[in-house]
């Protein structure tokens, strides 16, 4: 049973269905598990929360 975490900035709920779906195709081929077994979690961070290259991303 495959275990996905994607942690990201907020995006819209079409995007990240379309995510999972195409995280999910891509276990099933390189895998060969059935896709119910294929579970993706996505942690969602405000852009305060994180930064790159020492910046906030709320500040870039």
């Amino acid at each position: 049973m495959p275990i996905v975490t994607i942690q990201q900035g907020p995006r819209e709920a079409t995007q990240k269905r379309e995510l999972v779906e195409k995280v999910t195709e891509a276990f099933v081929q390189a895998l060969e598990v059935p896709a119910e077994s294929v579970f993706v979690w996505i942690q969602e961070y405000p852009a305060e929360n994180w930064g790159v290259a020492g910046k906030l991303t709320a500040d870039r």
